[in-house]
């Protein structure tokens, strides 16, 4: 991609640009416009048709709830790029973990037309997460849905390339899925890839949500994954608890939850998350 594409995207012209940290896959740009304004831009090559319009649309979706989450600002998206507005980075204060707890609640609320249902506008009814691609499908039963459309194909794929030592465990967990998955709820409007590093603090110490896969989920889901690759202060999960109680039992169901993203990880990384998947199985069913 050259920069010049985007600013003309965005319509003011280019004054610099330098590449920055941008994630696994993706080429990053701070694009510099002319009168001071300034632009993440995130690019790769051979980018799926349609992937940059369904995480803005994703973007624009989780942004739209009132009393919500901030997000940045979609200036310009294209086949081949992602334009987002820059956000100055800081880190989270007090002030800022409590409002992330409280504004995810009512994005959660916020809800979705069913499980498995994208952003409205997004040309890519699939998830996609990094290089792992699970088809579009939609459901009305969150335990069916997430065992025929999440865990199950994932499951597949890992045992078909050998990152598993213990199959046997998530297999009896799908089995077990209608038993396991707790009360019903309605669909919850999710982030979808909700681990620490796309919770963004800007420098007023507060909260954006970044880089999403959005879909109609399970709330506890989100929730599972946060505490997946760090910790939530308390003040973030006792604030989302004051705006929208969860349902007893949340707790013993957060490595039902979080054996999803541990297998999309399996597959993208191997190493040791096939074997912390098969734990989270084990834990889930105990």
């Amino acid at each position: 991609m050259n920069p010049e594409d985007a600013a003309r995207a965005i319509g003011r012209p280019l004054a610099s640009a330098r590449r920055v940290a941008g994630g696994d896959i993706n080429d990053a740009w701070l694009v510099e416009l002319d009168g001071g304004a300034r632009a993440f831009v995130k690019s790769r090559a051979r980018a799926l048709p349609g992937e940059y319009a369904t995480e803005a649309a994703g973007l624009r979706w989780l942004g739209e709830v009132e009393a919500g989450l901030r997000v940045p600002a979609v200036l310009a998206v294209d086949a081949s790029f992602l334009a987002l507005g820059w956000i100055d980075e800081g880190r989270l204060d007090a002030r800022g973990e409590e409002e992330l707890g409280r504004g995810l609640a009512h994005v959660h609320a916020a809800g979705a037309p069913a499980f498995g249902a994208p952003p409205p506008g997004a040309p890519l009814g699939s998830l996609r997460l990094g290089a792992v691609e699970l088809p579009a499908a939609t459901g009305a039963d969150w335990a069916a849905f997430y065992a025929e459309h999440r865990l199950a194909p994932l499951l597949r794929a890992a045992v078909d390339r050998g990152a598993l030592p213990d199959a046997g465990a998530i297999e009896r967990v799908v089995e077990r899925l209608p038993e396991l998955a707790g009360p019903p709820e309605p669909p919850a409007r999710l982030h979808g890839d909700l681990w620490s590093g796309n919770v963004l603090a800007g420098a007023d110490g507060r909260p954006y949500l970044i880089d999403p896969a959005a879909y109609g989920g399970h709330r506890e889901v989100d929730l599972a994954m946060l505490r997946l690759f760090g910790a939530p202060s308390p003040r973030t999960l006792a604030a989302y608890e004051d705006v929208h109680p969860l349902a007893d039992g949340h707790e013993r169901r957060v490595p039902l939850w979080q054996l999803f993203p541990l297998l999309v990880h399996a597959l993208l990384f191997g190493g040791s998350y096939g074997a912390s998947a098969a734990r989270a199985a084990r834990q889930a069913a105990a």
